[in-house]
């Protein structure tokens, strides 16, 4: 399978494919990588930290990821790089190297979209927890397009935004099975009290 070097922000979150996610930039190498990506029309990937933090020396990653998109940008007031990025294809990570400004590459190969699979009706009560969860969300979700009937979408979206740990968040993303990722969601849901 062919391979494809991209930059990897390390990060204490989950990005899930298809899900909007606010960043605020202020690293000199992160905010050289999004002006590198701006001016490329090129994107990034986002990996959940395994261990180390999301500033300073490199941090160990998980090696499931997904490829980020810059859809939207801004300088702050304080001098801050604001920007929002969409989750595009989930990738596992082949080899890295470190630049000599600490930003991570990796040869990653990309993972193949899930078969497109109809909830079943055990879990239409998973469909209306997240259209209560999507009305309740902020602005990342507005103007996105919904598709309730499909299980990797409504899997995927309440992966992101249910207060789960980031461990558990990681397995859902690495999951390659959609009713599997309900089924599992649905058994954590008996357990919070939502």
């Amino acid at each position: 399978m062919a391979t494809v070097n991209i930059p990897i922000f390390p990060l204490h979150s989950v990005l899930f494919p298809e899900g909007p996610l606010p960043l605020k930039i202020f690293e000199p190498r992160y905010t050289d990588m999004i002006s590198q990506c701006l001016k490329s029309n090129t994107d990034f990937g986002i990996c959940l930290i395994r261990e180390g933090e999301e500033v300073g020396s490199v941090a160990s990653t998980h090696e499931v990821g997904t490829l980020a998109k810059i859809i939207d940008w801004h300088m702050r007031q304080d001098g801050i790089l604001g920007v929002v990025v969409q989750g595009q294809k989930r990738f596992r990570i082949v080899d890295h190297s470190v630049s000599k400004n600490q930003l991570l590459y990796a040869d990653v190969e990309f993972i193949e979209n899930e078969t497109q699979t109809k909830v079943p009706s055990e879990y239409f009560q998973l469909i209306d927890l997240l259209q209560s969860q999507l009305v309740d969300s902020s602005a990342p979700y507005d103007n996105k397009e919904n598709n309730f009937s499909d299980a990797t979408w409504v899997g995927f979206r309440l992966a992101e935004l249910l207060p789960l740990r980031l461990s558990q968040k990681q397995y859902f993303l690495q999951l390659n099975e959609p009713l599997l990722r309900l089924e599992r969601i649905n058994d954590v849901l008996q357990h919070l009290e939502i």
